[in-house]
């Protein structure tokens, strides 16, 4: 479908001044953005344009009512130095659930990809050869229509950013149970992809560091004992030989990365079980030694090797090596690069 994209090229590029070899974590970005207007029931105007402020009135409905989702995703290079995207028709399908919770307008999801085939093509220079590093690219909408009154709004934008980024995490991580704060509960927008989700979970997150830890690893709002997820992740746990990660509930986040590890670990040979498991069990086989890795999964961080979770004043010591999710990653990588044939066809070249 042509949707008669419109490209506005900056006349000085700013890629000459990043050093590829020390990429400041969220603080870089690339010369252009896309941007879709939505007024009137329907989007229009999709466009690639330099990358500048956007006007705003102060009564722009997001920043008093909260309607405002985002996805995460990332442009890679494959061996020809050609860019590629990973899975991003599962990407336009989140957003436009989270659009749904969230009362605001879905988003054509074949727009979705050609914006973002757009916006990368223009910044093709911008995308990191680093083995590990890529090019983030963060797909969001918000309500711009000034109006202070409490429903949904009528005037929306859908812009991508995209911020070049090296590897997240490098060494093993700590997490802390939070055992007063929640995340989510069932029925409320923790399958949602949706901004005030972050925003709460910022204090725990600084309390969690504060002791020392790297992110929250969230239980239940019930009883404070059933694992959901982590800040920026979904979570596996290697036991006794097979795999568990919570079961989707209505409040665990639905990762692009976590379906795809899924699938690539039972293609491995393992067995992956998708169900409740509670932070004491976790313990149990941290003390009876079965408990053999864990690994978070996300776009961002791709996967982070777990050594231990903070539960109170105890310490659950989960693995100092991560063999499983070592190659797992391995895997993924050489997949979004080329390096490795995508059995799954999940890669989309631009």
């Amino acid at each position: 479908m042509n949707f008669n994209i419109t490209t506005t090229e900056v006349q000085t590029s700013k890629v000459h001044s990043l050093d590829f070899n020390n990429i400041p974590l969220g603080r870089t970005f690339t010369d252009h953005m896309f941007i879709c207007d939505y007024h009137d029931g329907q989007w229009n105007n999709p466009r690639v344009q330099p990358l500048d402020n956007i006007p705003t009135h102060p009564a722009a409905m997001a920043l008093h009512y909260g309607q405002a989702i985002f996805e995460g995703m990332k442009a890679t290079l494959d061996q020809d130095g050609i860019p590629m995207l990973f899975r991003p028709q599962r990407n336009a399908a989140r957003l436009n659930f989270s659009a749904d919770r969230m009362g605001m307008p879905t988003f054509p999801e074949d727009l979705f990809v050609e914006g973002l085939k757009a916006l990368v093509k223009a910044e093709r220079k911008w995308i990191p050869p680093q083995e590990g590093s890529a090019l983030y690219l963060r797909p969001f909408m918000y309500a711009d229509e000034p109006f202070i009154g409490m429903r949904a709004a009528t005037s929306f934008k859908f812009i991508i950013i995209a911020s070049p980024a090296g590897p997240f995490f490098s060494n093993r991580i700590k997490l802390y149970a939070e055992k007063k704060y929640i995340r989510a509960a069932e029925g409320g927008t923790g399958e949602a992809k949706a901004a005030g989700n972050y925003a709460a979970a910022i204090r725990p997150t600084e309390i969690a560091k504060a002791k020392g830890y790297d992110q929250v690893l969230w239980l239940d709002a019930h009883e404070h004992k059933y694992i959901q997820e982590v800040g920026t992740m979904n979570i596996f746990f290697k036991i006794d030989g097979a795999f568990i990660t919570p079961k989707r509930d209505g409040a665990i986040l639905d990762g692009i990365t976590r379906m795809s590890v899924i699938d690539l670990l039972r293609h491995k040979g393992f067995e992956v079980t998708e169900k409740p498991i509670t932070i004491d069990e976790v313990k149990e086989a941290s003390a009876n030694g079965s408990l053999e890795e864990a690994f978070g999964t996300g776009t961002a961080v791709g996967i982070a090797y777990i050594h231990e979770i903070g539960w109170g004043e105890e310490t659950i010591h989960v693995s100092d090596n991560s063999p499983v999710g070592l190659d797992v990653n391995n895997t993924l990588n050489a997949i979004k690069t080329g390096k490795e044939k995508d059995i799954f066809n999940w890669m989309v070249k631009i």
